[in-house]
């Protein structure tokens, strides 16, 4: 089981991403494996509104219905209290500069018993996960 973090789905489609080539070979691995993967709401809003700047809004909205559509990706979606708990994580990481999505994710990964990420992003390993790739 693995939590897929914004950067792993930017790196995937977008070419010019700094772990592009990284990204597509672990990819690769977890459609080898048949790897459980988990995300959340929070996370594609946040893809699908950066793949918009950066790639343009159709090639976005293109892949939102791809990844919805998807039989092996869960979507994680938090309540009102987990909401209440993020904004813990994002006073205690307060000095680290965290996102309130990045919050929303350990919330939604300790609630589910995750403690793998697919992730670019070292506040994972901050807050007590493992990154992959």
């Amino acid at each position: 089981m693995i939590y897929l973090d914004t950067g792993a789905f930017l790196a995937r489609y977008l070419t010019r991403d700094q772990h592009h080539k990284k990204a597509v070979a672990a990819w690769a691995e977890i459609g080898r494996g048949g790897l459980r993967c988990f995300t959340s709401n929070f996370v594609l809003d946040e893809t699908f509104t950066l793949l918009g700047r950066r790639a343009g809004y159709r090639f976005a909205s293109q892949r939102a219905r791809l990844l919805y559509s998807s039989r092996v990706l869960t979507i994680l979606r938090p309540g009102r209290e987990d909401e209440l708990e993020a904004i813990e994580d994002l006073e205690k990481f307060s000095d680290q500069k965290v996102s309130f999505t990045d919050c929303i994710s350990w919330i939604l990964m300790r609630r589910n018993k995750l403690r793998r990420a697919f992730s670019f992003d070292e506040h994972y390993r901050m807050a007590g996960f493992e990154l992959w790739p």
